[in-house]
């Protein structure tokens, strides 16, 4: 099967997470090819625009930012929050012009659990009407968001999601004593069902050979969805608190992508164990980019690939989400979830 290299606009991607962005700051980042200007204004609000001066086109990130207004570097010239022009400092007293006719393209950016999304439509055309929902994360809120770790992935959306949700490669990626190896492999079989623009392994006990999941005690549940574009989120229970792990991809080009992978849990007296859950993040973010390296290099061979049994179900099911929501804007009418009620059974 080969893979869908097209990447979904008209969908909220996670740009950075909210604490890297201070009052009056601004971060230039790369979302779909796009350079976009990220900002907090002083009012604490969150905006996005095209990080491109219309008038010679450099990136307003090397300019400043007073919380209120943008100043481009090279002539001065300013914009609001907002992306219309304000001020241009060449301009004689004298000489009349409409300022408001000059505008930086402008994204809806929003702030949801300590993450600032931004939705990126296609050809910057104006988003619809109605914008669909940010994924979250059940039971928590932003109090919650206790770490937060990032890596680049030098791979495409594609590459990034299906081994986000491959559930195959642990034993031999991420092998080690403190969480599992190819001798503790043993068959498994796992529930699934259609969820919003995506699908879910409905709640179930974690499996024998996951050590991690035992310092959260014996009484542990846990639930794992995924939503186009691509987000993760597990959500686990443990007496009466909640641990959630959010991962996100966001394509920065065609080749590479950011991946984030956020923690949310409810027990204060978790955050003692913040130091080792921070390395045990890090080793597996760095396992998972490191491998995808390696298939990039089997891919610039551009091989025939192949999605043979239940392990691979999810991935499959990726390719035919995004061809659906693809059909489904074309043809305008609502989106037909193509994933079943199913069992799903391979060894791990």
């Amino acid at each position: 099967m080969s893979p869908v290299v097209e990447v979904l606009y008209d969908m909220w991607y996670l740009a950075i997470p909210g604490r890297r962005l201070h009052q009056g700051q601004t971060v230039g980042v790369k979302l779909l090819g796009r350079p976009i200007l990220v900002g907090r204004a002083a009012d604490g609000s969150v905006f996005a625009l095209s990080d491109l001066c219309p008038h010679r086109g450099i990136p307003l990130s090397f300019g400043r930012f007073d919380g209120r207004e943008v100043e481009c570097c090279y002539h001065g010239w300013r914009f609001d929050c907002g992306g219309v022009c304000t001020h241009i400092p060449s301009l004689l007293p004298t000489q009349t012009f409409e300022l408001g006719r000059i505008r930086v393209t402008s994204f809806p950016c929003r702030e949801v659990q300590g993450n600032v999304w931004v939705y990126v439509p296609a050809d910057d055309a104006s988003p619809a009407a109605v914008l669909p929902e940010i994924p979250r994360a059940p039971e928590v809120d932003e109090c919650h968001l206790r770490l937060v770790e990032r890596c680049v992935y030098p791979c495409s959306a594609d590459q990034a999601v299906v081994s986000l949700m491959d559930p195959a490669h642990g034993p031999f990626v991420h092998a080690s004593w403190w969480w599992r190896s190819r001798g503790s492999m043993h068959e498994k079989a796992k529930a699934f069902a259609p969820s919003h623009l995506g699908f879910t392994m409905v709640r179930h006990r974690p499996s024998a050979n996951s050590r991690a999941y035992r310092l959260l005690g014996s009484e542990v549940s846990t639930e794992i969805r995924f939503e186009l574009p691509g987000t993760r989120i597990e959500h686990i229970r443990f007496g009466r608190h909640h641990l959630c792990g959010v991962t996100t991809v966001t394509p920065r080009t065609a080749t590479e992508v950011e991946v984030h992978q956020l923690f949310y849990w409810t027990v204060p007296g978790l955050v003692l164990l913040r130091p080792l859950l921070r390395r045990f993040v890090r080793t597996f973010l760095r396992q998972d980019r490191d491998v995808l390296d390696k298939q990039r290099q089997g891919l610039n061979d551009d091989p025939q690939l192949m999605l043979i049994n239940d392990a691979d179900r999810p991935a499959r099911w990726y390719y035919q989400l995004k061809k659906e929501l693809h059909a489904s804007r074309a043809e305008g009418r609502p989106f037909r979830n193509p994933v079943p009620h199913v069992t799903l059974g391979w060894r791990t």
